[in-house]
């Protein structure tokens, strides 16, 4: 296996009457085409759009659909998220045909169920947050469980954030970058982190810094965080200038991954790693300032256990500032592909 990818920014769509429904059914066809899919594939999305977004504004009155090209395994797929405050329900109860809490006939979640490649979903009094990914036909098995939910300030048109992952059959690495401010200078830091880390994806995380570092000088600079699973031996080794926060999830509780003071960007000295082990299964996330720091996962019980991609949604829901560019990234840290 080799995925290497840099997120760009979630599309976010509103959903507050009916006309908007319709609206997202042609932008998740759009991203479709985009990542590579034929007509029929483009249906399959078209459905499921139609279905989350009507689903959002009959139950919950207002919400989002939340929109990105994700990587896969030998292809790209297309992610939607439906995120909504409205009441909870339990994903089960509303999968069989006919069932339904607004008086219609309860066929829209089944079929999603019968078209999506994965499905997942979280929901309690706070809201809702229901995942679908579909690949093309033939690429059923292509999901690689992460998720990232990705937000320029919304007076801008770029993010200052970034984040990028690589996947092998020997290791998983992963970055998340925050350009100082926000904006097209902010950006531009960003990018060139980025960029720079692409070329050391495989690389340990002090060699990948100092890259970046590199790349970055005579930009804004920034903040960096990058981690590297080796799944042979079961370590995380996890290196980060500024604050981005990073952590390590799992049903037991939270462990913190301490990044250290400074800019990337202004010939920063790259510190040693940190290293983590035995990490099997556990939730690595990190995340740009943009997300208050001050959430729990425990606050929400068995989200951990969801797709990463639930989370990331969830979190970006519940604690994104508002004020500033956000980034949040989180990947199942498992030894075998």
């Amino acid at each position: 296996m080799d995925v290497t990818f840099a997120g760009e920014p979630t599309v976010v769509l509103r959903v507050e009457d009916s006309s908007q429904i319709g609206h997202a059914r042609r932008v998740a066809v759009s991203e479709a085409t985009r990542a590579g899919f034929d007509e029929t594939d483009a249906a399959r999305v078209a459905l499921v759009a139609t279905e989350l977004a009507t689903n959002v504004f009959k139950h919950a009155r207002t919400g989002e659909i939340h929109v990105a090209i994700v990587p896969g395994v030998g292809t790209r797929g297309v992610e939607l998220i439906a995120v909504d405050r409205g009441p909870g329900f339990n994903l089960a109860d509303c999968l069989p045909d006919g069932f339904s809490t607004g008086g219609t006939r309860g066929e829209g979640l089944g079929a999603v169920k019968r078209v999506a490649d994965v499905l997942d979903m979280y929901a309690d009094q706070r809201g809702s947050v229901l995942l679908a990914r579909l690949y093309p036909k033939g690429f059923a098995r292509a999901d690689v469980r992460f998720g990232a939910s990705h937000h320029p300030l919304h007076t801008e048109a770029v993010s200052g954030d970034g984040w990028a992952m690589s996947l092998g059959d020997e290791a998983i690495s992963a970055m998340v970058v925050d350009g100082l401010g926000h904006g097209p200078l902010a950006h531009a830091a960003a990018r060139a982190g980025t960029d720079a880390w692409l070329t050391e994806a495989r690389s340990e995380p002090v060699t990948a810094l100092a890259a970046m570092d590199a790349a970055m000088h005579g930009t804004r600079g920034g903040a960096v965080a990058v981690a590297r699973y080796d799944r042979k031996t079961d370590t995380l080794r996890f290196t980060g200038l500024g604050n981005i926060a990073g952590s390590l999830q799992d049903l037991e509780g939270t462990r913190g991954l301490a990044s250290h003071p400074g800019i990337v960007g202004t010939q920063a000295r790259p510190r040693q790693p940190f290293e983590f082990s035995p990490v099997q299964g556990r939730l690595l996330i990190l995340h740009s300032d943009g997300l208050q720091s001050r959430w729990n996962l425990r606050d929400y019980p068995g989200l951990v256990t969801r797709h990463p991609a639930v989370v990331t949604a969830l979190l970006h829901r519940d604690f994104s500032r508002g004020r500033d560019d956000s980034a949040v990234l989180a990947i199942r840290l498992e030894t075998s592909v």
